[in-house]
């Protein structure tokens, strides 16, 4: 079964219109991986790179842990595949299997569900210790849609390329 995908609202706050687009990118990436096999999903589609639509989901469950748990909630932790916060390891999907990768995923995107929703507002202000600076939740917002949206891309191209998919 295709993964729901529901459009942002047209007619909305900014919160609300931020966290529409957020929940479409990530539903995209779901939708680009379904109905594939875990070797389809860890095939280097695009030789000489290692990428893989596998290795887009862990990055991307790296991605939701880094900035809603560890900046946002300001929680001291590894990220999901790297205790030392390299975060090239999730890319390597070689021994990877869809249930491990997604629900890992899964759990860090419910995680920062949470953490955005229990925030007061996206002036909320956080710090981010790699980058050393002051943020809003707003910019963590965006910066997540962004990666969200630029890998989105790159899951179209590895899609079409383990099976001529293409498209939405």
């Amino acid at each position: 079964m295709a993964p729901e995908r529901v459009g942002p609202p047209l007619i909305a706050g900014e919160r609300e219109t931020l966290r529409g687009f957020l929940d479409f990118h990530r539903a995209t990436l779901a939708m680009k991986c379904d109905g594939l096999s875990d070797e389809e999903l860890r095939r280097h589609s695009m030789p000489p790179s290692t990428l893989s639509l596998l290795g887009l989901v862990r990055h991307m469950a790296e991605v939701e842990r880094t900035w809603f748990r560890i900046v946002v909630n300001r929680e001291d932790m590894p990220l999901v595949w790297s205790d030392q916060r390299d975060y090239q390891v999730a890319y390597d999907a070689t021994t990877a299997t869809r249930t491990e990768a997604f629900d890992a995923w899964q759990r860090e995107v419910d995680h920062a569900r949470r953490i955005e929703n229990e925030a007061e507002s996206l002036d909320a202000i956080v710090h981010s210790e790699r980058w050393g600076k002051d943020m809003t939740l707003r910019l963590v917002m965006t910066h997540v849609l962004l990666e969200y949206a630029r890998h989105n891309g790159h899951a179209d191209f590895l899609r079409e390329g383990v099976d001529g998919t293409v498209g939405a």
